[in-house]
Parts: C-alpha cells; structure tokens; sequence
C-alpha cells in the first residue's frame, strides 16, 4: 500500500528534525514577588540577638573612609553584600531589588521613616570604586533616603568585614585557572537592631521586603 505523499513528507520532517525540550520555567526569588503565604503579625514573634555586628573600615561614594560601627546603633539597619556586575537573578539584583522594595514601604510609614537605614557593601574592590557605586545606587536609591553604597580601603579591610559577617567570596575561574570576572557567594542580607546586634540573615528563600518590614516592627515592639 502506498502512502499519500503529504504523510510520507510528515515522516521525513519528523525523523530530521531535532528534538526539543519544552521550555524550562524560570522560578522567580520570593522577593520578586508579593507573598504567597500570610505572614505572621508583627509583634506575635520574637527575634533574639544572633550576634554582635561586626565593625569594619569601609569607603563611602565620596571616597572618604568611614567605620561601619559609625552608621549602626542608631537606627534599623538592613546590611547586604554585592557588587554591582553581578547578573545572577537570585543573588546581588535580588538584595538590591528587595531593599529598594523595602526603601518604599519605609518611605509609606511615618512610624518608621527616620528609624531605617540600608547599607550595600561592595566586595568587588577593583572595579566597584565610588564613583561606580555612586552611579549604581543612583539606581535605586531614592532622593535624600539613608541609603550608603560603601567599599573598602583595601583587602584587608574587606576580608575582615567579610570573616565578622560569615561570609564568603570565591573569584570564579575558567578551565585553565583564570579569573572570568564573576564571583561566587551565598546571599545573606542582615537585620541590625540599635544596639548593634544581629536579628535576622536572610537567605534568598526568606529575603522579601514584606517579613524585613515586619521584622522591624517586631523589635521595635520587642525593646
């Protein structure tokens, strides 16, 4: 039996064609998006001190050198690690995204507005300079917000800010053993009370504008 020719033609695009995997969705970092749970209220929990936050010597946009321990204590301070060439959608856009998002809702609630301070540390030295951060934080943060994009003076002095916050950088690598340009790292972002002490690390499963804000309001009840 013969077949008609519009099948057999079937057939030989079918046999020649590649075969394509169905498109993988992109999951998306909780912070991107609005919650898909109920956060509890602020107040019914409680978040004792993890630690001591560390100190550090630490570079401003204006290039001047300022202590770390000099911008905590007085305020609510979300601190998070970055640097700017980062193109990993779960890791420094992550952290600045949600700190913007959380620069927002500060800027909506007179009870805290003069209570919250951001600071975006920089570990890529050689390439994130002041002026680079200036330029960067432009980005996101807002006109007169109290908002510091810092580096550091040198590597000593960012290994040891590093090593007081448990973190860790690793210059990636090609094949023959040469530097590419990326870095590895975990995502943490930390929330600093006013007496210096570590309340909250969020990871990049936690870190979502809505619980840092209730977190915040949680200590503020709490002390």
């Amino acid at each position: 039996m013969r077949l008609p020719l519009l099948v057999l033609l079937w057939s030989s695009v079918a046999m020649a064609a590649p075969h394509h995997e169905p498109p993988k969705k992109v999951v998306l970092a909780p912070g991107y998006s609005e919650l898909t749970f109920t956060a509890p209220a602020p107040g019914s929990y409680q978040l004792p001190p993890l630690r001591d936050a560390a100190d550090g010597k630490a570079i401003n946009t204006d290039g001047e050198e300022v202590a770390l321990h000099g911008l905590l204590g007085d305020k609510f301070v979300v601190l998070g690690f970055i640097y700017t060439r980062c193109d990993a959608v779960t890791g420094c856009p992550l952290a600045s995204y949600v700190m913007k998002r959380v620069q927002e809702r500060v800027l909506q609630d007179e009870s805290l507005r003069d209570f919250v301070r951001l600071i975006s540390i920089s570990f890529d030295r050689a390439n994130d300079t002041p002026a680079v951060l200036k330029q960067y934080g432009g980005n996101f943060r807002a006109d007169g917000f109290d908002w510091h994009f810092l580096t550091t003076p040198g590597d000593a002095a960012l290994e040891a800010i590093l090593e007081g916050y448990d973190q860790f950088v690793i210059p990636d690598v090609n094949e023959q053993g040469e530097q590419i340009g990326t870095l590895s790292h975990i995502l943490r972002v930390y929330l600093i009370d006013q007496h210096r002490q570590v309340r909250n690390i969020y990871s990049v499963s936690f870190l979502h504008p809505d619980i840092i804000i209730n977190d915040i309001r949680t200590i503020a009840a709490g002390d």
